[in-house]
């Protein structure tokens, strides 16, 4: 073939090869820019098969991949192309791209050498493709924080641009952004940046320009090396921009920070300064400059006020630190040394020196602390150091530190070491100086502070602790001015700002030199330079007191207390309080002890004074509790105690006094302040039980202050105010009566030796006379002249009333005129003395009545507002007869004290006097303000009066007076306390009897009548002794002492009606029938009104019918009603009626009782007749409603509320809960509430507050006596327990039958009962202890009781009945059934007991526990039959749904007979008719649920019961049960969550454990 000319076959391979490698590249190409990456994979491949080393087939290959998310092929096949052609563009771009993607963060160093490579490639080619990548490049570098490779690359950059030609402007900006780039670091690169930018910048000067020179400083001063550069750009800037501040201040702190100011630095400071005199470096270069000069004070000033505007300079608080270490404010450098550590970061190079410089000098600052804790704080400090243990001064504070800590040990080594290796070191000879001070070695001291001194002599420190030691050593180097005084001048020279120094100094001139004037100027200037030096303020303020110079004491205080804060500078708070204590400022010294107990609450001498604060200011109350708090502080501050006694006399709270006092006693028994206090709080007791007419309580309190002033007066008889109070206690009797003043003296006050002497009212005055005369010995005042005066009218006041002779009482009252004179003389001001005067010359014996008025009068001359005088005025006028006078007298005391009780008896006896109306409210408003003997009598009188005018009780007037005003028992109570005080006032204790009767307190107006009567014995009045007599009578006859009546009466003649009345009604409460009845008829004869004769006739009916001659008695009654019907005659007819069961008699007596009683008076006993009578009819409704018309005409009758609910539970027992609701408005009607609450199935499990155990519990609290109460608790019980029976739970009131059934036999015992209501009571007691016995499972103790009870009452059948049901039910418990014989009994037993339901009830279980069915409903129908019968509505309802239970039972047992069922609906539908009973609701749905269990009406039913609110839980649990069983039967487990949520909100735990079963089988 090659002959023939024809190509080779390889060659020919080749050509057709190329041809297909670049349409496949083509492809390729093609496949990718429509993005179709593996149809370009595909071509690129077959191109490689071909030509295996083919660059664009490689490129194409790492493209496709990059965009199909293949980064390792994409990779790889970049760097294979890249191989066959390292320097083509492709490639390299590629891999760049690739390596830009986000998820290529790993190829971040691979992309810089791809950069790197293309800036290359790009260098010559492209320059702009080279400007981008140089950008990329720069940000790859900035981001991995490469700032010398930034640098060299924005350099490069910049120089090609500049190579370029480019613009300033855009160079400028080149190097700005250099300067971005380069901000966080601290190449050397950034300076040249900041430089060329600054250079290149335009304007020049400009707002751009002046912020970059800022900045350039501001980067400069990182680098502290570049110290000259710094200051040449501050100058050149400063030159530019001569106005601004900022270069100077950087100056100025660049040569604060550097350590030294030279004058170069002054000068920029005072230049700063003048330029803004308020900048920040500029002050503080100021403070530095006058720490340099020693200008402490204002260094402090300056520097602190440089750092609030620059706080980050180091320097300037290690400065400020050291001055205030110059000034000895030692906590505020250490507070200046953690600022100054703070600014100051992580020191390195210069800032290391700085390091070391704060640290040593906050530890020196914590040494002079000097307190473990700071010592420990100095060695932490001291420990940061570096090279600590090179420098020996360091060294030596580190033993100072440890020192201080109280390690001798540690602090002993470092001292010998440092002597031993630095013995010419003036620190360590004064660090064994202090070892040895604080060991009281104070030789070796001495000498080592010498040596200090030798090698450091301008220390004060070392002076002033060489002087400590002089002082300490011993009495003579103190004393001696050449060691002690002339070390702390030396350290005070040295440095003054050294306050201990000049508190010691002043210690030596107070204590030692005696110089106080200057013992007070060191220890002012002491305080002056450490204001917390407590020793140095105290000592300056005492030292100012003591010299009487009050206004230096006061502004060192003031300036103390400004400066402090809370719970600070307590003695200065202390003394300043003192100081306004003792200037009576009582509410700022309370402010200032105050403040000084929040520094110090445990102070007790401070709580003292802080009471005393509060008494002199009047907050007695805060005063007590302080005084409270000082002596529970301290038990031993007597004065505190005594204090807090003294507040709570101040207060009234007598008592706790007197307990306080007497503790004060128990300590130091001749205590004369508690001795004092002691008596004169029962000498207020004593005046407190006058006022209240507890004489003979006050005569024990008056002897008790007796013994304690006695027992003070014999300790201190020199003190005039303790006779003062011994003269007040004696007279204090004079209102008392003789008979009650008898008061036991100490043997002593009398000048005897006896122990006790009994005085009488007389001796107990002359007593009071003397102790005044011997207290005016003492001290004669004024007072004491006026208390004697009075003394002696009180003696002539006794005098006169015991009827002595009239020269002597003259002689009394001649004296007291004197005294009360010489008094005026002493002090004619005094409005007391004049009114005093004024009372004794109006007396009767002397009446001088133009003396007495000029006295009252100038008495109101001297004291305006004077309402005694002015009612002794007026009393004065009422007695010469000036009604007016009196009357305006009155009037302007009531204006000035409308609550002085004098002025109004005074107006009250004007008001009798012209005979006002007023009178009677008058008197009665001198009762409501408060006791007084005329105001008291005379209001009795009023009342009796008005009491006794019968025709005058249905007048306006009356209701108001007697009625509204609740006249009787105010009156009574009153005239009660009067009679105490006034026992021989016969007409006082005739009015008492009066009242009394009329409030039915029959002994007391017995004991009243029987006082009057003796009192009136002897008087010579025979008539008002008689009367006196029968009145005693009468009242003895009400207290049922008939034999002793009769006497009295006896004794009397008697021929007046009352007399006779009165001994008729004796002879019959005691049984006397025929003597009775003569004096009846004696009566009937002398009786003149016909009112009269018709009670007499009444009366005498009465005792006919006593002898059981009743026609006789109708017969008297009748008569009286013939002529004019009395309403006693009536009611007596009627009542005859109600006993003898004749309901035509009852009812026609009851017609005229209402036809001529229609008024509202006597409405009850009204009301209780007709209900009686109606009840006797049988008409059980219309007794409920005669009282529920009664109580809507009187609402306000509580008598017939108490009625109504007394009656509901018998006549109306549905009605029972508003039975509870009657009694609950009659008030303490709790036996009827509980009752109604009973008959009404009211329990404690409903109401745990309000039930009937609760209110029968309350009710014999009232009243244990009540029988009716016990026997109702004893149904309460039964019935609580019947409850808790029904809820499945063990009774809780068990065994409590017999103790109850006991009980109520006492009580009826003790009582004065009709014996019939006692045997009913105890007979229904008895059977109801039977039954709960039985109930209880105790039939043998039931059958004990039975027997013992028929013993006694053997024809019972309610108890023989009761005895057949305990021994039935002890048959029944056997289960045996009963013979035919047995079941007859019962019967019989039943048919022969009284018609009882509840025994026919009783039967029908017995029939049906022997399932005979149709007997035990005969049983029910008769029980059923007999409650209609009787009206019993509980009857009723109790047998229908007993009935209803029985036919349920029968339906439930799946009996086929269409009787059950029907009457189970009949029955439980007449018990719904009845009332709206849940029971006859259950038993509808249950027998439904019998019937047709699934069915939707069952289901209605059932939720019925079980949702219906105020259902009993017992009924809702059964219908709950029965529901759950309905529902599951139905699986509806929506309603079965529904109710299972019921059940658990109600507890029913029944229902919970079926619906656990039911689930788990379902």
């Amino acid at each position: 073939m090659a002959a023939g000319g024809a190509e080779p076959l390889s060659d020919l391979i080749a050509t057709m090869s190329n041809k297909e490698v670049k349409a496949a590249l083509k492809s390729a190409r093609e496949a990718i820019r429509n993005k179709e990456y593996k149809e370009a994979l595909k071509h690129c491949k077959a191109v490689l098969k071909q030509e295996k080393n083919n660059y664009n087939a490689w490129v194409f290959i790492g493209l496709a991949a990059a965009e199909l998310e293949q980064p390792d092929q994409a990779k790889g096949a970049y760097k294979k192309a890249i191989e066959l052609e390292p320097n083509q563009l492709l490639a390299w771009q590629g891999l760049a791209n690739l390596y830009e993607k986000p998820n290529q963060t790993d190829a971040k160093g691979d992309l810089a050498d791809v950069y790197r490579k293309l800036l290359e490639l790009y260098e010559s080619a492209d320059k702009q493709k080279w400007y981008d990548v140089c950008n990329k490049l720069v940000d790859l570098y900035h981001q991995e924080k490469k700032y010398l490779e930034v640098a060299e690359a924005w350099q490069k950059l910049i120089q090609m641009k500049r190579e370029e030609g480019t613009e300033k402007a855009e160079l400028h900006q080149l190097w700005k952004k250099m300067i971005q780039l380069l901000k966080d670091s601290t190449q050397t690169q950034l300076l040249t940046a900041f430089e060329n930018a600054v250079n290149s910048a335009d304007p020049v000067p400009g707002e751009d320009h002046r912020n970059l020179y800022k900045d350039f400083i501001q980067c400069l001063l990182k680098f502290s090396h570049e110290s000259a550069r710094l200051e040449k750009a501050c100058n050149d800037m400063l030159a530019l921009y001569p106005s601004m501040s900022y270069p100077l201040e950087v100056l100025c702190l660049h040569f604060i920070q550097s350590g030294t100011l030279s004058e170069e630095a002054l000068q920029y400071i005072s230049k700063l300064l003048e330029m803004d005199a308020s900048s920040g470096p500029g002050i503080i270069g100021f403070g530095v400059k006058c720490l340099q000069e020693k200008k402490y004070k204002e260094a402090i000033k300056s520097l602190t006020e440089g750092l609030q505007k620059t706080s980050q300079c180091p320097a300037a608080w290690h400065y400020l630190a050291e001055a205030q270490m110059k000034i000895h404010k030692h906590r505020d450098a250490v507070l200046s040394c953690n600022q100054a550590l703070e600014a100051l970061g992580t020191p390195e190079g210069p800032s290391l020196r700085w390091k070391n410089l704060i640290l040593q000098l906050k530890a020196e600052a914590l040494i002079k602390i000097a307190d473990a804790d700071a010592a420990e704080e100095a060695i932490k400090a001291l420990e940061q150091i570096v090279d600590a243990s090179s420098d020996p001064v360091v060294v030596a504070i580190r033993g100072q530190a440890y020192l201080n800590k109280g390690l001798l040990d540690q602090a002993s080594e470092i001292s010998q070491e440092l002597l031993l290796s630095h013995p010419d070191l003036a620190e360590s000879h004064a660090l064994d100086g202090f070892i040895h001070y604080s060991q009281k070695n104070y030789e070796q001291a001495e000498r080592s502070f010498l040596n200090a001194i030798e090698r450091k002599a301008e220390t004060a420190e070392y002076h002033q602790y060489l002087g400590l030691t002089y002082w300490f050593m011993s009495e003579e180097t103190k004393r001696d001015k050449g060691k002690a005084l002339t070390q702390f001048l030396k350290a005070a020279k040295l440095d003054s700002y050294l306050g201990s120094v000049f508190c010691y100094l002043g210690n030596y001139y107070r204590d030692v030199a005696g110089d106080k004037s200057r013992a007070r100027g060191c220890y002012k200037k002491a305080f002056e330079l450490d204001g917390t030096d407590e020793e140095s303020g105290t000592a300056a303020v005492d030292l100012s007191v003591e010299l009487g110079d009050m206004d230096t004491a006061l502004s060192i205080l003031n300036e103390v207390t400004q400066k402090a804060s809370a719970g600070t500078a307590k003695w200065a708070w202390l003394h300043r309080g003192l100081y306004y204590l003792r200037i009576d400022q009582p509410s700022k010294a309370v402010a200032d002890l105050q403040a000084a107990l929040r520094a110090d609450p445990k102070d007790s001498n401070c709580w003292e004074s802080l009471g005393e604060a509060y008494l002199s200011r009047g907050s007695y109350t805060t005063a007590l509790k302080s005084f409270r708090k000082a002596s529970e502080l301290n038990p031993g501050l007597v004065y505190s105690i005594y204090r807090a006694a003294t507040v709570e006399q101040i207060l009234g709270k007598y008592e706790n006094a007197i307990a306080t006092y007497k503790e004060i006693l128990k300590k130091t028994e001749d205590y004369v302040p508690a001795l004092k206090g002691l008596g004169e709080c029962y000498l207020m007791l004593s005046r407190s039980a006058l006022n209240d007419y507890l004489d003979r309580k006050a005569v024990d309190y008056i002897e008790l202050a007796l013994e304690f002033f006695t027992r003070a007066a014999k300790h201190r008889p020199d003190v005039s105010c303790l006779w003062k109070l011994l003269g007040d206690t004696c007279t204090s009797v004079h209102i008392i009566s003789p008979t009650n003043a008898k008061v036991q003296v100490q043997g002593c006050l009398l000048g005897k030796d006896a122990d006790k002497q009994m005085l009488e009212k007389s001796e107990l005055l002359i007593l009071g006379g003397r102790c005044y005369g011997r207290a005016l010995k003492l001290m004669a005042l004024p007072s004491i002249w006026c208390d004697l005066g009075i003394n002696y009218y009180r003696q002539a006041e006794h005098l006169t009333a015991v009827g002595t002779d009239m020269n002597e009482i003259s002689e009394l009252l001649e004296k007291s005129l004197q005294c009360i004179k010489k008094a005026v003389r002493l002090d004619s001001k005094n409005h007391l003395y004049w009114n005093a005067l004024g009372v004794v010359a109006s007396c009767s014996a002397i009446g001088n009545y133009a003396l007495a008025q000029h006295s009252f009068i100038k008495s109101v001359q001297a004291e305006q507002i004077n309402v005694v005088a002015w009612t002794n005025l007026g009393v004065l006028y009422l007695v010469t007869g000036n009604i007016e006078q009196a009357h305006e007298a009155f009037k302007i005391a009531q204006s000035l004290d409308p609550s002085y009780l004098l002025c109004w008896v005074g107006q009250a006896f004007v008001a009798e006097k012209v005979g006002s109306y007023d009178t009677i409210d008058l008197f009665r408003h001198t009762t409501e303000l408060s006791m007084h003997t005329e105001g008291a009598k005379g209001y009795a009188h009023w009342v009796c009066s008005t009491l006794q005018d019968k025709s005058n009780r249905n007048t306006e007037l009356y209701r108001y007076n007697i009625v509204e005003m609740n006249a009787i028992p105010a009156a009574q109570v009153v005239l009660t306390k009067y009679t105490e005080r006034n026992p021989d006032d016969a007409s006082a204790f005739t009015m008492l009897g009066y009242l009394s009767e009329c409030l039915h307190l029959k002994r007391q107006a017995a004991d009243a009548y029987e006082r009057a009567a003796a009192l009136l014995k002897d008087s010579g009045d025979t008539e008002k002794y008689y009367t006196a007599m029968q009145n005693y009578g009468r009242s003895l006859c009400a207290l049922g002492q008939c034999d002793k009546a009769i006497e009295v009466y006896t004794s009397t003649p008697l021929t007046e009606f009352d007399g006779i009345v009165g001994i008729a009604l004796a002879y019959f409460k005691k049984g006397l029938l025929q003597e009775s009845i003569k004096a009846y008829e004696k009566a009937l004869s002398v009786a003149e009104s016909e009112q009269d004769k018709a009670h007499i006739l009444t009366a005498m009916a009465i005792i006919e019918y006593k002898q059981n001659k009743v026609d006789a008695a109708k017969t008297l009654l009748f008569k009286c009603s013939l002529k004019e019907p009395s309403m006693e005659s009536l009611k007596a007819l009627c009542t005859l009626g109600l006993v003898k069961q004749d309901a035509t008699l009852a009812t026609a007596a009851l017609k005229e009782l209402l036809k001529h009683g229609k008024g509202d008076d006597r409405i009850y006993e009204r009301c209780l007749i007709a209900s009686a009578v109606y009840a006797l009819q049988g008409k059980n409704v219309t007794v409920q409603r005669e009282i529920s018309r009664a109580i809507h005409r009187n609402p306000d009758n509580p008598a017939l509320w108490c009625l109504l609910s007394q009656l509901v539970p018998l006549h109306a027992s549905q009605k029972a809960k508003g039975g509870a609701r009657a009694g609950n408005i009659a008030h303490e009607a709790l036996l009827n509430i509980a009752v109604n609450q009973l008959t009404a199935g009211c329990h404690m499990l409903e109401d745990k507050k309000n039930n009937p155990l609760k209110n029968i519990q309350k009710a014999i609290h009232l009243f244990p006596d009540n029988p009716a109460a016990w026997a109702v608790l004893m149904a309460a019980c039964h019935a609580e327990n019947t409850v808790v029976c029904l809820n499945n739970t063990q009774p809780k009131l068990t065994d409590l039958e017999m103790t109850l059934l006991s009980t109520v036999s006492a009580k009826t015992g003790e009582n004065n009962l009709p014996r019939n209501y006692i045997r009913t009571l105890e007979d229904w007691c008895l059977c109801q202890a039977i039954t709960s016995l039985e109930e209880a499972g105790k039939l043998s103790e039931a059958e004990a009781l039975c027997t013992k009870g028929l013993k006694s009452y053997p024809e019972h059948p309610a108890l023989f009945l009761l005895l057949r049901q305990v021994q039935c039910q002890q048959l029944l418990q056997s289960h045996k059934e009963l013979p035919d014989n047995v079941l007859e009994e019962l019967r019989k037993t039943v048919m022969a007991s009284s018609p009882s339901v509840a025994a026919w009830q009783w039967l029908a279980k017995v029939y049906q526990s022997q399932r005979m069915m149709v007997g035990a409903e005969m049983c029910y129908r008769k029980s059923l039959q007999l409650a209609s019968q009787q009206g019993s509505w509980h009857g009723k309802l109790s047998s229908l749904l007993r009935l209803a239970m029985l036919a349920l039972e029968v339906c439930m047992a799946n009996v086929s007979n269409d009787h059950w069922p029907s009457l189970v609906q009949e029955a439980t539908t007449e018990a719904l008719k009845l009332a709206p009973c849940p029971l006859a609701s259950l038993l509808q749905a249950l027998l439904q649920y019998s019937r047709k269990m699934g069915a939707r009406e069952t289901r209605r039913m059932l939720e019925r019961v079980v949702y219906q609110p105020g259902n009993p839980e017992t009924i809702v649990s059964v219908a709950r049960w029965y529901l759950l069983r309905h529902l599951y039967a139905k699986d509806d487990y929506e309603l079965i969550d529904v109710l299972i949520e019921n059940a658990k909100a109600n507890g029913d735990v029944r229902v919970l454990e079926l619906n656990e079963k039911l689930s788990s089988s379902a």
